[in-house]
């Protein structure tokens, strides 16, 4: 059974920076997309940023410019840089893998707070 493992979250002050990491336990046959959810409280679980196998990128408006998704090579660990971080980016952060299957994967949510 695939678990992705997801760490670097925490606190941090409006303006200040943080990096998730995402880790398969093990290989995944054929992944097509990793990415990057988040959930505020009482609201549904949102696109943050996703990286298809090919390399080509998605991000939610609101983290346009300031978030950047990246991959290793072997497409098993996927990474959220979050810079000028906001308020309004506290939430749960979920890594998702999607791959031939079709199969699909979560991570069991890391918090990102943003606060001063």
């Amino acid at each position: 059974q695939v678990q992705l493992v997801e760490s670097g979250g925490g606190s941090v002050q409006p303006g200040g920076s943080l990096r998730l990491s995402c880790a398969a336990t093990r290989s995944i046959f054929s992944v097509y997309a990793m990415a990057w959810y988040r959930q505020f409280p009482g609201k549904q679980r949102e696109l943050v940023a996703r990286i298809r196998a090919n390399g080509d990128t998605d991000y939610a408006d609101s983290v346009k410019g300031r978030f950047t998704i990246s991959r290793n090579k072997r497409f098993d660990t996927v990474y959220l840089q979050m810079n000028t971080m906001r308020p309004e980016d506290t939430a749960i952060y979920y890594c998702n893998s999607v791959g031939a299957g079709p199969t699909e994967y979560w991570g069991q949510g890391t918090q990102v707070t943003v606060s001063s």
